[in-house]
């Protein structure tokens, strides 16, 4: 189902944030933070067969939207890292989390939950990702971009990657950011489905995540 819930926004303001949830007032609350861009749209289906899967095993569980993102109408190129993690923290204290799953670049946004991290990774890796994606298409489109000017331009005046427009303060965050070590970090429980060109799905790696994952909660 579709929950809404109160998002911080810059300036104080906020507005009604969305989210995809399996919740059924149990004691077990997940809340998902979802992997960063493109990765994101790659792993949807992946993450909400093992938020059903959950579900089955009786855990509650939150997907919310990223300010600027899916149904967000805030603007991508305002945020920063440091509003998706206040956006986060405010949708864990809503839907009253016990813990929380980061996914990849997720848990450079992760509120202060006991939890983990599949497969996390720090925002200068993932600039570099989408920065060779962009210089790639360049020059399939017959101009030469360089990797180091862009990397240069970001925190100065932001940069467009990949279709989101990212402000300099973003950039700049990402640079250097790193996740936390409180999360502890999980490998891929199979194929990485972020490295894949179109969105995929792969039930056995959903069903292996969700089961480890119930168990860890039973403890």
């Amino acid at each position: 189902m579709i929950a809404s819930w109160p998002c911080p926004l810059p300036g104080g303001a906020s507005e009604g944030g969305y989210a995809l949830a399996f919740d059924r007032g149990r004691p077990r609350r997940l809340l998902v933070v979802p992997a960063l861009f493109d990765e994101a749209n790659r792993l949807r289906r992946f993450t909400a067969e093992t938020m059903r899967r959950l579900d089955q095993a009786g855990i509650d569980s939150v997907l919310p939207d990223l300010p600027g993102t899916n149904e967000s109408t805030a603007v991508l190129a305002a945020q920063t890292l440091d509003t998706w993690r206040a956006a986060m923290a405010a949708a864990a204290s809503h839907f009253a989390a016990t813990h929380v799953l980061a996914l990849r670049g997720g848990a450079l946004a992760a509120p202060d939950l006991r939890g983990w991290a599949l497969a996390p990774v720090g925002g200068g890796s993932i600039l570099r990702q989408l920065i060779r994606a962009r210089v790639i298409a360049a020059r399939e489109a017959g101009r030469e971009e360089r990797a180091e000017d862009l990397l240069e331009q970001g925190p100065r005046v932001g940069i467009t990657l990949a279709g989101h427009k990212l402000g300099a303060p973003m950039v700049g965050a990402l640079h250097n950011a790193i996740p936390p070590a409180a999360l502890s970090a999980l490998p891929a429980f199979g194929s990485p489905l972020w490295l894949r060109a179109e969105p995929g799905e792969d039930p056995d790696q959903s069903r292996a995540l969700a089961e480890w994952l119930a168990a860890e909660l039973a403890a």
